[in-house]
């Protein structure tokens, strides 16, 4: 749920910070006197979007789309285009009927070809260029998809018990070699500091040698090695990355 909390709240100021962009670099287009005096008139006559079996004031709406019909009207070429795109469906399109269509009292406004009324901006954009949203789909429920917390939990265990199992091999390894010596409980504390960096007690490397064989059990034999110096790196790197999401600093690799 902390995970969750934080990500979602980075989302949002991500999405703010880009709404905050895209305003800043539209064109203010003021509304006049004029404009709120036909706003006016549609709340006296009840014209959409205004609806007198509507408890509500639709002002502002009425305001937004006779500011759309004075930029039309205003068109400085026959080739402007201009379209209105507008996800209130019950205030602006058809009641009953067709929602991707226009309300009667706002037909007038729309030709379909130099103005043309559309409730969802990725079916205008796609109307422009088909190849414009050909990623859409990828982009808004693909690639910003965060993994949920618990799949890190298990991607970060697989990779620390591949790491421990590694670090095992290479100490079984150096006790065959002679390089690791396996002595007792007395033996060890008998030794200098210096020699017990080469010592490994025998009630550790038993407990070590269970684990091993419980590692191969949990996460398959297969998962367990060897790698070449590239793939090893990779896990190395991959358990690190997923600590320091987890709240760990950087090259945090302890087993």
């Amino acid at each position: 749920m902390d995970h969750s909390a934080v990500y979602k709240g980075e989302a949002v100021n991500e999405s703010i910070v880009r709404i905050e962009q895209l305003l800043s670099a539209a064109k203010a287009i003021p509304a006049t006197e004029t404009i709120k005096a036909r706003a006016a008139d549609r709340a006296l006559n009840g014209i959409a979007p205004f609806r007198f079996h509507r408890q509500k004031n639709s002002i502002a709406d009425a305001i937004i789309i006779e500011t759309y019909a004075n930029e039309v009207h205003q068109a400085s070429s026959e080739d402007d285009e201009f379209a209105f795109i507008t996800h209130n469906k019950a205030d602006f399109s058809q009641d009953g009927g067709d929602h991707r269509m226009p309300h009667p009292d706002l037909m007038p406004l729309f030709d379909d070809v130099s103005s043309r009324y559309w409730t969802s901006l990725p079916d205008l954009l796609n109307d422009l260029d088909e190849d414009l949203l050909a990623n859409y789909d990828l982009q808004l429920y693909g690639a910003t998809q965060v993994r949920g917390f618990s799949e890190i939990l298990e991607a970060e265990h697989l990779l620390y018990r591949q790491v421990w199992y590694n670090r095992h091999q290479n100490l079984r390894i150096n006790i065959e070699r002679g390089r690791e010596k396996v002595v007792t409980n007395e033996e060890y504390w008998a030794a200098k500091p210096v020699q017990r960096r080469r010592m490994t007690t025998e009630g550790t490397w038993k407990l070590a040698q269970e684990a091993a064989r419980k590692t191969e059990a949990e996460i398959g034999v297969e998962n367990c090695g060897p790698w070449n110096d590239f793939e090893w790196g990779m896990i190395n790197g991959k358990l690190s990355a997923l600590r320091w999401v987890m709240g760990e600093e950087w090259d945090m690799l302890d087993t």
